[in-house]
């Protein structure tokens, strides 16, 4: 049994739908962030779940590593391919197999972008609300468990999934969940795959459910004078119950990465962006009630954006976010953290989180889904230089570990893949080895992602 073999027997089988071609494979074992080149062996792209069924049954009689890949924007390393074997990408599995109106519900392939669903969509009045700001594929967003700007008021991909079609490591094919709105019959199947990683099977389709566009919508900017006043307006706005469709918070460095390379003209201080979605009459009520809550917190400078473009641009530019960072910082990468800690906490999690930069030496952005409690620190560093590295690991080693105080998690949207790896026994207990048992009953040759999420020989 080998990788030879299977790649071998897979060529027979798709054809041109394997490539070994040095810069795919290369494209294929890539990270967003500071991990090293881990490439796969081979890269297949199959058409339909059959084919899926074969390259699985194929790799499990040989053995042989299996690595789902989607728009490969995860950012700890879960596509990247560290004990080589096949990458498996859905780039040429991108249908909508049932759109029904009636019911708020798609059923779609695992290799089709959030933003190609968007565009569907637009049309017949509904969207499908989890935005996690790349243009990531929704297998790879439920495969993640992702979230985004708009989960503090529409959820994670977790609540927001009905139903999966996933083949198992021995290329046998399941369906979890139904097209109904609940259900009580047995075990939550469909949630166990959520935020699995590839590492129980890979997705071919999810049943997602949809949610009526609403009447008005309508965005803002804020500037604030400081790190805590920001974050004490998005806890007083939580525990006021006012329904935010989204509340972001970028630091000073980030507001001044948007100037330079957005052509922003945002005050050199922290900023919340928000936005309310609902009736005309209930967005202006929202509205104004969030700007009595920030001027109580010195809040000042708001830019309101009722129209489309003006919405867009604004959210375009907090999704880019991490690209301006590092190109405000020629030739360097980053490292990316992210925790989540209960609403009451954030304050003190993010005032402590730029002291852990500051005491590391760092240039470390801080921005992030605030509304419920998650927020990122983009810590940047010389690739060449293993000190920054060190000196970056330590500081979001002490952030996670205070979030984990706090009774918060690793990661609230990021996922663990290989870099936060080594906290799961201590978030977890005795329910990581568990998660290992489970593992193991699933894919007992451990062919399914390697090294990733739970513990393995």
């Amino acid at each position: 049994m080998s990788i030879d073999n299977a790649i071998h027997k897979l060529s027979t089988v798709l054809g041109e739908g394997l490539s070994l071609s040095k810069s795919e494979l290369e494209a294929h074992g890539a990270s967003e962030t500071y991990f090293p080149l881990a490439a796969p062996d081979a890269v297949a792209y199959p058409t339909c779940t059959e084919e899926v069924s074969e390259i699985l049954s194929i790799c499990s009689e040989e053995a042989c590593p299996v690595i789902g890949y989607g728009a490969g924007t995860s950012l700890e390393g879960q596509s990247q391919a560290p004990r080589g074997g096949i990458a498996v990408d859905f780039s040429k599995m991108t249908r909508i197999r049932q759109l029904s109106q009636e019911d708020m519900i798609a059923v779609v392939e695992p290799g089709l972008t959030r933003e190609a669903l968007g565009e569907e969509l637009r049309a017949t009045g509904l969207f499908f609300p989890v935005d996690p700001g790349a243009n990531a594929t929704l297998g790879g967003m439920a495969a993640t468990r992702a979230s985004g700007t708009t989960a503090v008021r529409y959820g994670t991909m977790r609540e927001n999934i009905t139903g999966l079609e996933v083949v198992l490591a021995d290329g046998r094919v399941i369906q979890t969940g139904t097209m109904a709105r609940k259900s009580a019959a047995g075990y939550d199947l469909t949630s166990l795959f959520i935020g699995s990683e590839g590492t129980l099977g890979l997705i071919t389709a999810l049943t997602l459910r949809l949610r009526g566009q609403p009447e008005a919508i309508t965005s803002a900017i804020c500037a604030f004078p400081d790190v805590r006043s920001a974050v004490a307006c998005v806890i007083d706005t939580i525990q006021l119950d006012l329904a935010m469709a989204r509340i972001e918070f970028v630091d000073t460095a980030t507001a001044c990465a948007f100037n330079e390379m957005a052509g922003a003209d945002m005050p050199a201080c922290p900023h919340l962006l928000v936005e309310f979605h609902g009736s005309e009459t209930g967005v202006q009520e929202m509205a104004e009630m969030f700007g009595d809550i920030a001027a109580d917190h010195g809040g000042s400078g708001f830019e309101w954006a009722a129209r489309r473009e003006d919405r867009d641009a604004l959210w375009k530019m907090r999704h880019n976010a991490y690209w301006s960072i590092l190109q405000s910082r020629p030739g360097k990468t980053a490292l990316v953290t992210d925790v989540c800690v209960p609403i009451s906490r954030l304050a003190e999690a993010v005032d402590a989180a730029i002291a852990d930069i500051e005491t590391a030496g760092l240039f470390g952005p801080i921005l992030g889904h605030v509304g419920d409690g998650n927020f990122h620190a983009i810590l940047m560093i010389d690739p060449d230089n293993p000190d920054e590295l060190a000196a970056a690991k330590s500081a979001a080693e002490s952030m996670v570990s205070r979030a984990l105080d706090m009774g918060g998690t690793a990661t609230g949207e990021h996922g663990i893949g290989m870099g936060k790896l080594h906290y799961m026994e201590r978030e977890h207990g005795a329910a990581w080895p568990l998660m290992g048992d489970i593992k193991n009953a699933l894919d007992p040759k451990g062919i399914l992602n390697p090294g990733k999420l739970v513990a393995q020989d």
